[in-house]
């Protein structure tokens, strides 16, 4: 029995049945939609996936010519924006190419860690790489990172990449056993907001990094290959998000900044696109493929 004091709490009832219902099919996406958002999707994992394998190399790639003491991974020779090798692939640095960006140690002394790193790009330095960087780089560092246990913790002020902000901690430790150097990569609340649109990505990860070759040269790191394997996930200003997981083992040389080749999986609201980057060239290039359809990215 319905009495008076019920039919408006009915009402109320019926008509908030009503919204959540008309809410939830609006947020309900066609499957073209989904395959669309998953194009994106595998865009934006790329693109993350360089810009932090950008801070993991600046990272490791300390030598004993910019700190007095070689905390990376690279012997005497320095990685990324430390590399003094031309190679003749358009990113390391030769030794003709002035830095313009600063690097400070504290405390300086040999062989004492903790110990933090700050890289200043100030208000802008233009790298070998066509890339103007602005902002700090700081790593905490507790130990050289060819040494098994040593972490680098890394946290960004101001730091901009063109003009991308980078935000977020990215954590590097070596996890090598006696046999096999490897570390470890997390990014933690990483996020990078395009200043122009004022579109975000946040993204975080969990990957390790093998050496497959050059392992019997640790002080000639040319002829180093790594392997990476793991999973990430991502969301967008847009509401969107997205989860990845390696699925044929990244590739990156020493010799190269980019992933040479491997595959990534990448699922959005249960419609899944393959990240492919490639077959072993050099190159800022990758496809994905979502529903048999294949599409060109070039990576930043």
């Amino acid at each position: 029995m319905i009495t008076s004091l019920s039919k408006p709490i009915l009402a109320i009832l019926v008509m908030a049945t009503l919204i959540l219902a008309s809410c939830k099919k609006d947020q309900t996406s066609s499957p073209a939609e989904n395959a669309t958002e998953t194009f994106n999707d595998a865009t934006d994992e790329a693109n993350a996936e360089a810009q932090f394998n950008d801070v993991f190399n600046a990272t490791v790639g300390i030598d004993d010519a910019t700190a007095g003491e070689d905390l990376g991974i690279g012997g005497n020779i320095g990685m990324g924006i430390f590399s003094s090798a031309n190679t003749g692939n358009g990113f390391r640095e030769d030794s003709t190419h002035e830095r313009c960006f600063t690097v400070t140690i504290s405390p300086k002394e040999r062989g004492v860690f903790p110990k933090t790193v700050t890289i200043d790009f100030g208000n802008g330095c233009l790298g070998k790489d066509g890339k103007l960087r602005k902002g700090k780089i700081i790593t905490v560092y507790t130990g050289k990172m060819h040494i098994p246990g040593s972490k680098a913790t890394t946290t960004f002020d101001g730091y901009m990449v063109d003009s991308f902000h980078v935000e977020g901690t990215h954590i590097v430790q070596n996890v090598s056993s006696s046999n096999q150097r490897a570390w470890n990569r997390r990014v933690v609340d990483g996020k990078i907001t395009n200043t122009n649109s004022g579109k975000w990505v946040s993204w975080n990860c969990d990957k390790t990094h093998t050496q497959v070759e050059g392992n019997g040269t640790p002080f000639w790191p040319f002829d180093d290959v790594f392997n990476i394997t793991g999973s990430a996930k991502g969301e967008k200003s847009n509401g969107n998000s997205w989860s990845a997981e390696v699925s044929t083992p990244l590739v990156r040389k020493f010799i190269c900044y980019w992933i040479v080749s491997g595959t990534v999986n990448i699922t959005h609201n249960g419609v899944s696109g393959v990240l492919d980057y490639g077959n072993g060239e050099c190159d800022n290039k990758a496809t994905i493929t979502v529903n048999g359809v294949v599409k060109d990215i070039t990576l930043r």
